[in-house]
């Protein structure tokens, strides 16, 4: 395959990220004490974090019991993480497969599925220590999302992945530094935080060469699927099931936290370095507008 002058700077950037990860990565198996026990009294999130957090169920809570609500949110987040991960590299097996594996480009994408396979693996391992079920998406998201490598491509492909990866970077980094927080989860938060930096600085490149001279059709399209999956990844961060451990029946949980005015300040929160990008780069507008909002990652006008 014949290489052109355009390729150039994408090559440059992926031959930066490749070096990057060489001298920097880490191995969860080793840099993470798992024996070491959890500490009685820390939280799993802050308590404002928490999805039903100032509700009228909130307030039926013992404070142990926001903090086990908090563990199993916290579980649930991780292994939707996880979902998330697979179906990413998923995506970038596609682009391997269908691009030139030589170029240096590829070998990153490979790079990065070599570490979402250990960001996984480290998610799994810390929900297991919990002692926390697997949560995931709810059954008819996971089938539906099985469909999301077929008619994914182009930047709504990479815009979708910076959603899901930079709403838990957003999260993650008020939370690593947090001495209230576990420290087993304030580690897994840092070497995520750490690793998925460069992989924001791949896909958020992608995003903005392949919008380029795009067709208004192709443009709608596009901007479409990207909202339609940020919803979907936004009310698949807690799975309604979490809240059976504190004795909440599920529906009743999730119906308040997706009314709860605190919740949604955590999403907004969660989109705020994401969502101005995605907006420069012409990737938020119509038809994706009510999708977006109903994600919470743009206010309610």
């Amino acid at each position: 395959m014949t290489r052109t002058l355009g390729d150039a700077g994408r090559e440059k950037t992926a031959e930066r990220l490749l070096k990057s990860s060489a001298n920097k990565f880490y191995d969860p198996e080793v840099d993470i004490d798992w024996d070491a026990p959890l500490v009685e009294g820390k939280r799993f999130i802050p308590e404002e974090r928490s999805s039903i957090y100032g509700t009228d169920l909130w307030e039926t809570l013992t404070p142990e019991q926001r903090i086990e609500l908090g563990k199993h949110e916290m579980a649930s987040i991780a292994t939707n993480g996880i979902w998330f991960e697979v179906i990413l590299m998923q995506l970038l097996l596609k682009e391997v497969d269908n691009g030139d594996p030589t170029t240096s480009h590829a070998q990153y994408a490979l790079t990065e599925i070599a570490d979402e396979c250990r960001h996984s693996t480290m998610f799994a391992r810390m929900s297991n220590t919990f002692g926390c079920p697997h949560y995931g998406p709810v059954k008819w998201r996971h089938k539906l999302a099985k469909i999301l490598p077929i008619i994914g491509y182009g930047p709504a492909l990479y815009g979708s992945i910076l959603i899901a990866e930079e709403i838990l970077d957003r999260l993650q980094r008020e939370q690593m530094n947090d001495p209230e927080i576990q420290p087993l989860v304030r580690m897994v938060n840092r070497i995520h935080v750490l690793e998925e930096a460069r992989h924001v600085t791949f896909a958020r490149e992608e995003v903005t060469r392949r919008i380029k001279g795009m067709g208004k059709v192709e443009l709608a399209y596009q901007r479409w699927l990207i909202a339609f999956v940020s919803w979907h990844i936004t009310r698949s961060l807690v799975n309604p099931y979490v809240y059976k451990a504190v004795g909440i029946r599920p529906r009743d949980g999730y119906e308040a936290a997706l009314k709860n005015p605190h919740w949604r300040a955590t999403l907004l929160f969660s989109g705020e370095k994401i969502m101005p990008f995605l907006d420069e780069a012409g990737l938020v507008g119509a038809p994706g507008m009510r999708l977006w909002r109903g994600a919470g990652l743009l206010p309610n006008k």
